[in-house]
């Protein structure tokens, strides 16, 4: 059985996640520049972009912008360097036209590698 990781202190929160969203195809570079920054690496979720204006058309087609989003599970004192990298190498005004925020994680459980009685 796992166990439940920060139990004891359960109202420090030692844990945060951050989450970037950037132009499809960018993911790799962020990734790789959040570990530079001290991250462990991330899961890339592909999304569209549903922006208020709608879709975009060419030619009578309509398209709708590709977009990443990388999350990243990182301990709390890591978070701001790691998110201060990302926004200058990654921000609004590069090819990413990325953005970055981060939520507070209360909770971890692992998943177990261990085999179950039976």
């Amino acid at each position: 059985m796992s166990k439940i990781v920060n139990k004891d202190k359960k109202d420090e929160i030692i844990h945060d996640l951050i989450i970037a969203v950037v132009n499809q195809g960018c993911s790799d570079e962020l990734v790789n520049s959040a570990r530079e920054a001290g991250a462990s690496g991330g899961t890339v979720i592909n999304a569209r972009a549903q922006a208020h204006e709608g879709m975009v058309n060419f030619f009578g087609i309509s398209v709708q912008a590709e977009k990443e989003v990388i999350l990243m599970l990182v301990d709390r004192e890591k978070k701001l360097s790691i998110m201060q990298v990302l926004s200058q190498t990654h921000g609004l005004n590069s090819k990413a036209n990325g953005i970055v925020f981060s939520l507070p994680v209360d909770e971890v459980v692992p998943f177990s590698l261990e085999k179950m009685d039976k």
